[in-house]
């Protein structure tokens, strides 16, 4: 028998199903194009133009603070989960670094528990160390075995790196990254991405639920938002990673 969990989304009725999560058993192109869908519709995903931190004028945005309700919590956990499991990766635990890491690392462990029945332990960071109560700047289980971190996306990668360095000093081993949208977007002073160059100086996986060359596929399909693409890929081919 087939279940449904029927729960509020703005303010309409929607059920646990592949219309509101990912498809059980897709594939991870499948998976990647219904998270831009999910993104596109919770305006995470928005056209521009927009401009950077480094001063560039961008014709997409992606906000993952925009999810910001349990019903987007629990599909976004969905989509990291899928995704983890999907690739195949080792690993033992997970790991959220502050801020927007710890609500992503929260979801997906939950949806790696009721979708896959993997229930893992996961831990995070807090900015500021605390000297009293527990104390310290580490919450949550020990840092210990093949730890994954929980990320949105990969801009400098500060926060990766900084967690690797907590991971290590633990004696734990880094696993990979998982970040939600991954730009394919070369630096400022180098010809990769932040991705690429977090997966070359950590030598670990970095893996994406979706990427800029699945949003390009799923405009030229979507003859409602093809008027997008020129800026995309015109964007795309000054600033694309080599």
């Amino acid at each position: 028998m087939h279940a449904f969990t029927t729960f509020m989304q703005g303010g309409r009725a929607m059920t646990q199903d592949s219309e509101v999560y990912p498809r059980p058993g897709g594939g991870q192109a499948e998976t990647s194009a219904a998270f831009l869908r999910f993104a596109l519709e919770t305006d995470v995903l928005r056209f521009g133009p927009f401009q950077t931190k480094a001063g560039r004028l961008t014709p997409y945005f992606f906000n993952a603070g925009q999810f910001s309700s349990g019903a987007s919590l629990a599909r976004l956990g969905a989509f990291y989960a899928d995704t983890l499991i999907h690739s195949g990766l080792a690993f033992d635990m997970l790991f959220g670094p502050a801020y927007k890491g710890i609500p992503l690392a929260t979801a997906t462990v939950t949806a790696l528990a009721l979708r896959h029945q993997r229930d893992v332990p996961m831990a995070y960071n807090r900015k500021e160390s605390k000297d009293h109560g527990e104390g310290g700047t580490l919450i949550g289980a020990p840092l210990q075995g093949r730890v994954l971190v929980i990320d949105d996306v990969i801009s400098a990668g500060t926060s990766v790196y900084e967690s690797s360095r907590w991971i290590q000093q633990a004696g734990a081993q880094l696993a990979g990254v998982l970040i939600a949208l991954d730009r394919q977007e070369r630096g400022s002073h180098s010809s990769e991405s932040a991705a690429m160059e977090v997966a070359k100086r950590l030598a670990v996986p970095v893996l994406a639920i979706a990427r800029l060359e699945d949003l390009l596929q799923l405009l030229e399909q979507s003859p409602e938002q093809s008027q997008h693409l020129p800026a995309i890929r015109a964007y795309r081919a000054r600033y694309g990673a080599g």
